[in-house]
């Protein structure tokens, strides 16, 4: 399995519209974080974690020719407005993306892409087949995949856990019997949003008593906002198996 960051930034992204902090007018390009998702490639089938308005923009980086399904962790901007760019897809592929979300996230798909589930469908739009995640493993040609629920301060989402990689986003809350499901990861791939604590985010102290509670090989840092410094200076505060990610950066699992 190869694991790539397509983006590691929070909603707004990192340089930030109209910010001129020191972070945002770095020249190091592992400061530059479009909004976060992850490309897997599993025995040659591609599966993406969220879909965020910078979609088409990664797919084109990466080079992404064909895509099995798209996983969503829950409804908010930065997590699903790129699904209008799956039509190429459809195009290419013939036949509509699977997309799996629990009914919550549905329903908003549904509500904000209306014009995709019209009785009357206009030529060219984007063809989805939604599909359930309801807390259960499931199989997407023979990969597992164990969701993981965490909450966005109130907001249920989802993170997942596919062999030995656990990508979790969007949390500052990990229930005590879903942290079992991720006992034994190799790869734990957490927000981190800043050093100071947040509302709906895990902040960095947070983040690494999380790690340090799974005991993964190597933990990654992502959904990383502006407020949490340099990527030069940060990554010399971390412990050892701990790296911030950055866009386009490429594990092997």
């Amino acid at each position: 399995m190869t694991a790539t960051f397509l983006g590691t930034g929070t909603s707004q992204g990192v340089p930030v519209v109209a910010c001129d902090c020191d972070v945002c007018r770095s020249d190091d390009p592992r400061d530059k974080r479009l909004r976060s998702s992850l490309l897997l490639n599993i025995n040659g089938q591609n599966l993406v974690i969220d879909a965020g308005p910078d979609f088409r923009q990664q797919m084109l980086r990466e080079k992404v020719a064909t895509l099995r399904a798209i996983l969503l962790t829950h409804e908010h901007v930065d997590h699903i407005f790129g699904l209008d760019d799956i039509r190429s897809y459809n195009w290419i592929q013939r036949h509509p993306m699977e997309i799996y979300a629990e009914e919550r996230v549905q329903e908003a798909i549904r509500r904000i892409f209306s014009y995709v589930f019209a009785e009357f469908k206009y030529p060219g739009i984007p063809k989805m087949h939604l599909k359930d995640v309801n807390g259960f493993p499931f199989v997407i040609d023979d990969v597992e995949i164990i969701p993981i629920r965490c909450f966005h301060h109130q907001l249920p989402v989802y993170g997942y856990r596919i062999g030995d990689l656990t990508y979790i986003t969007d949390t500052n809350s990990i229930p005590e019997e879903e942290m079992t499901k991720i006992k034994g990861t190799k790869v734990l791939i957490i927000n981190t949003l800043r050093k100071e604590k947040h509302i709906s985010h895990f902040n960095l102290e947070e983040a690494l008593t999380v790690i340090e509670k799974v005991q993964p090989e190597k933990a990654y840092l992502t959904h990383i906002s502006h407020g949490l410094g340099k990527y030069r200076e940060i990554e010399k505060e971390l412990p050892g198996n701990v790296f911030l990610a950055y866009d386009g950066l490429k594990l092997e699992l």
